[in-house]
Order: structure tokens, then sequence, then C-alpha cells
């Protein structure tokens, strides 16, 4: 039975998830918050299994209480927000940095066009992020280094002239690490699948916009692939290349239940740029993506996995561990350098 708090300053957003969760066989409501101050102190006198936190809310916001919880009582949090709206989304973005592990739109009234996916959705999330192991942080913002480990790497390789990169749980805040990371004259084309809530990628790429020096949009059909670019795939379509100057969109079925999907992007890239990719798999639940570093590693290209230290979830760059595809296996605050390196050829 996973125990969850729901903190939301709204007595009716509260009722409609309380609803929707208490719903479920597996799932149990313990306690209700209007505020974050009420949910910081629950969390810590009831120890529920996950958080549900809202971010607007009087006497302590939902950023706050999410720091504040991750000091003091380690929880996973699912973030319910109102809206989309590029203000928001940057909000929920920085809650993601802050600790929270997943972010959705609140479901719309029972009976609305959307409730019965996003009440499921919900649902999923929860089960889904209550099983993550999460890590206590410090309200110091020091903290020692992780070890660098890196396996010999292959043979040399062509200089990368693209680089592909998946990542779900956790991505957004490795994804502000990593490209902010890299230089603004940065050469090769960036392209990113990011596992991320239906509405929130247009905010995403936004927001990733403030806290880099690359410029960052919403893939589109027919885009000409320039240097320091990222590429964000929208929503519901995969992320690929046409040629070596073309981004291509599909509407193909979903791989392994995604869409988009990490395996279909290396799997575009390795087709057309062969040992001149240069693939990264960040932190993210399940195996998406390992299907496709295949194609990457059989094309000659290079692979760079995020480590087990730095990754919210270890499932994704795990896997590509596990399966013996990484190049090197490095420390998130590492991989800006070493992508750095290698497109500048050195």
């Amino acid at each position: 039975m996973i125990r969850v708090l729901v903190v939301d300053d709204s007595s009716t957003a509260r009722a409609l998830l309380v609803s929707i969760l208490g719903g479920a066989p597996d799932i149990r409501v313990v306690a209700e918050a209007r505020d974050g101050l009420d949910g910081v102190a629950l969390t810590q006198k009831l120890r529920p299994d996950l958080v549900t936190m809202d971010l607007h809310m009087p006497n302590m916001d939902g950023f706050t209480a999410i720091k504040e919880i991750m000091v003091t009582a380690p929880t996973p949090i699912v973030v319910c927000t109102g809206s989309t709206l590029a203000g928001e989304v940057a909000t929920a973005m920085n809650a993601l940095r802050a600790g929270a592990l997943a972010v959705l739109r609140k479901p719309p009234a029972p009976g609305s066009p959307g409730f019965d996916e996003a009440a499921q959705k919900l649902i999923a999330t929860v089960t889904a992020m209550a099983q993550v192991k999460v890590v206590r942080h410090w309200r110091s913002t020091s903290r020692p280094t992780p070890a660098e480990f890196a396996p010999p790497p292959s043979a040399p390789t062509e200089r990368p002239r693209l680089v592909a990169v998946a990542t779900s749980t956790g991505g957004p805040p490795a994804l502000q690490t990593l490209l902010s990371g890299l230089p603004a004259d940065f050469e090769a084309p960036i392209l990113v699948v990011q596992h991320i809530t239906k509405g929130f990628t247009a905010g995403l790429a936004t927001w990733l916009n403030t806290v880099c020096n690359l410029q960052v949009k919403v893939a589109e059909h027919g885009d000409r692939l320039a240097p320091h670019t990222v590429y964000v795939a929208p929503d519901d379509r995969h992320l690929g290349v046409a040629n070596q100057t073309v981004v291509a969109l599909s509407s193909a079925p979903p791989v392994g239940g995604f869409r988009p999907a990490g395996t279909f992007l290396f799997e575009s890239v390795a087709r057309v740029f062969g040992s001149a990719a240069l693939a990264l798999i960040l932190t993210g639940m399940g195996d998406d993506g390992v299907a496709g570093l295949r194609a990457v590693r059989q094309a000659g290209g290079r692979i760079i996995a995020q480590d087990e230290e730095t990754s919210v979830v270890y499932g994704m760059p795990g896997a590509a561990v596990a399966a013996g595809l990484a190049d090197q296996v490095l420390p998130l605050d590492r991989i800006a350098g070493r992508v750095a390196q290698l497109v500048g050829g050195r």
C-alpha cells in the first residue's frame, strides 16, 4: 500500500486528488495539507511514501516546501500544477531541481474531456515514483565531487558532429547542468528526448533558454540543424534526422511505450551520422534508449552514460552500462566538459 500526502491550498483540488488516488487499490491518502508549512510538518510526522505538491500556496509555497522536505525528511514528491504557461513551468522545473521527481498537470473536473486519461496518469506516476529511493539534500551548497569512473575508451572515432541526448526522471535539472556547462559557440547541434508530461515541453524549452548560453527550441519537422542550438522533441512525436542538415519528426508507433523515444532518436542519428554521432544517456526510469545505443555502437559513434551517484534514477544509464555500451560513465557535472572536448577535437 502506497501512503500519500496531498498538499494543496485549494479544497476543491485536494478533494479531486484524494478521490482519484483513493480509488486506486494500492494507494491510500493518509493526510491532506493546506499549505507548504503543513505539508512539511506532516511529512516529517507521518513519513508518507509520496507527497503530491501544489506550487502556489500561502504561508509556504511548494518550491520552498520541497527544499525543506528533501533536507529534513527525504520523500518522493510529485508536483501537481494547474497551468502549463511558461512562468508556471519554469517554477515547476526549479521544483525538479529542488528534488521533486515529476511534474503533472492537475486533472480537470470529473466528466470533463481528458479526465480519465489525466486520472490514470496521476495514479501511474504516483505508483512509479513512490518506488524511487530519493537522497537527502543538504542546506550547504557544497558537496563532495563524485569520483569519475571511465572504462577504457573505445578506438578513436570521427570527431562528433551531432549530440543526441535521452533522459527521463530527473532529466530537466540534468539537462540544465549539461547545457549550462557548454560554451555559447558549441559547434554541434544537440537533439534531446525528454520524457515529460504532455503540455510541458514548450515551457521546458523556454526555461532551458534562460539557464544556458545555447539556443533551445522545440523541434519542428524540417528544421535546419545549426551549431549551438538544442532541439527538444515535441509532445507525442519521435525526434530524429532526415539527413545531416535537417531535423525529422515522426508519428511512428511508440517504441517501448514512448513517443518520443530515446531509442528512435539514437537509431536515427546512428544511421545518418555514423561514427560522427555522440550519444548521452542520462538519469531516467526504465531502459528507453538502450536498444538505440546498440545502433550507435555498431556505427562507430561514442556513448557517455551518467553515473549512478548523480542520477535521480539509474534505470536508463544503468541499463546502458550493464549492456556494456558506454564508452565512459561520468558524474553529471563532468559530462559537459567531456562533450566539449570531444566536439572540439581534443
